[in-house]
């Protein structure tokens, strides 16, 4: 096959990145971008791999019954895989990914039961951050297409908050009216580089945080006073420095200009304090299913503590404490940990404790915590790693100090996978698996499991 040859294809599935994939008459694997299962269509191919190829659509013959009536109008920014589908196929697709990760990562036993959601399709994201660029008419705000730094122009982006592209739009006229320019990669030239805005869905505060080539931004005092006036609900207007050429969005340096430097949200009856670099999930609603799924799973009971693992503000422990009789933090972001121990304090909690601590030194992990309160080997640990899993050493570990049960809440099925079969040969039964969709219209899906020890497998202490 060559580049640009056209091809005749019927779609058999959708994978997690948007592909459509078919495959050619001498069984070679193609994946056409936004083509959907039972799809009849002739395809130009794009590129020419090794061991597959990829294509886009040329030519639709027979349209699946699966293609969504009122598909989103901004095409190819890369956030959204499943636009094109319904939504109950989307979430038998994100059963299937789940499914396919156990299969694959030898787990074929393990049930992966039906995906949670709260059915919410739009709006649902407290969290964006827009890329800007220096357009004919004027500065441009949206998202990046995918695989590139060519910006989509979103005007409204169906996944936020329409006052989010409210407070985008103002900020790009402000830019236009005094002549602030966009950050150009090219160049290094030019100021503002991305529009970052968060919400408090249950308070429904907003932060703005503007991301700059610089110490400042021209204007400041102006921009305060016209935003503020314009968006009653806006309780924080930040400042984030960057000057360095790279890809990563935030930089280290945060500056305060108007308001507080936090917001705050109320989460299964908790109020938290979000800055702008803490971690926090980005579909309220959907968070608080995945955490009482969480909860549903830890089996706790009132004399139980709770060792909760990468912890960050202490959300997911937080939300256990009236459950428990105490909750031990570890996360390895100090001022996460500082965050943590407020959101305690500022709702009265007395039984949740906070400490700094890396999970890659596994065995030095717990030390400030026994220290504090003795040992803790009988808890009940609840873990939320990044994307990239946990590691080995950790897993390990924690086997050596045969805790009973582990609750592992996932956000990549492929590592969570992975983590299981460690889990698994080191004397842990798996038990079912919940996924909850936290990111409707894309392909990322968490998961809930937990692992329970095998008394007859115990491990010696080391």
């Amino acid at each position: 096959m060559q580049k640009n040859e056209i091809i005749h294809l019927c779609i058999e599935e959708i994978n997690n990145l948007g592909f459509g994939v078919g495959h050619t008459g001498d069984g070679q694997v193609v994946f056409v971008r936004d083509a959907v299962t039972g799809d009849e269509l002739d395809a130009r191919i794009i590129k020419v791999n090794r061991s597959y190829l990829i294509a886009r659509i040329e030519r639709m013959h027979k349209a699946s019954a699966l293609r969504a009536a009122d598909a989103c109008p901004v095409a190819g920014c890369g956030g959204c895989v499943y636009q094109q589908i319904g939504y109950g196929h989307e979430l038998y697709l994100k059963r299937e990914y789940v499914k396919n990760a156990f299969r694959k990562a030898g787990l074929s036993e393990v049930k992966v039961k039906d995906v949670l959601s709260t059915h919410v399709l739009c709006g649902y994201r407290n969290k964006a951050q827009y890329p800007v660029a220096n357009g004919k008419n004027g500065m441009q705000a949206g998202f990046f297409a995918t695989g590139t730094h060519r910006i989509v122009p979103t005007e409204h982006c169906r996944l936020q908050p329409s006052v989010f592209s409210q407070i985008v739009g103002e900020v790009c006229s402000f830019c236009d009216r005094h002549a602030i320019r966009a950050y150009d990669e090219e160049s290094g030239k030019g100021c503002l580089r991305h529009i970052y805005l968060r919400m408090g869905v249950g308070t429904g505060e907003i932060m703005l945080c503007l991301v700059v080539n610089g110490s400042t931004f021209p204007r400041e005092r102006e921009l305060c006073r016209v935003l503020s006036s314009r968006f009653k609900d806006l309780r924080s207007i930040m400042i984030n420095v960057n000057t360095q050429s790279t890809n990563v969005v935030l930089g280290d340096t945060y500056r305060c200009l108007f308001g507080r430097d936090w917001i705050e949200d109320k989460l299964l009856g908790n109020i938290y304090r979000i800055s702008a670099g803490a971690f926090y999930q980005v579909n309220h609603d959907a968070c608080e299913l995945l955490y009482t799924e969480a909860r549903k799973q830890a089996r706790l009971t009132k004399g139980d503590t709770v060792l909760d693992l990468y912890c960050g503000i202490g959300t997911i422990g937080l939300s256990m404490a009236d459950h428990a009789g105490r909750i031990i933090g570890i996360e390895i972001v100090e001022e996460a940990v500082e965050r943590a121990r407020e959101n305690a304090r500022q709702n009265g909690i007395e039984n949740a404790f906070f400490y700094c601590g890396d999970a890659s030194d596994a065995r030095g992990l717990l030390t400030r915590a026994e220290e504090a309160h003795g040992d803790v080997s009988g808890a009940v640990v609840i873990m939320d790693p990044p994307r990239k899993g946990s590691t080995p050493e950790l897993i390990s570990y924690l086997a050596e100090r045969n805790f009973s049960r582990i609750v592992y809440v996932s956000c990549g099925p492929d590592t969570l996978a992975r983590d299981c079969v460690l889990f698994k040969e080191l004397g842990y039964e798996i038990g079912e698996v919940t996924p909850v969709d936290l990111f409707p219209r894309t392909g990322h899906v968490e998961s809930v499991v937990c692992l329970t020890r095998r008394l007859d497998n115990e491990l010696p202490m080391a």
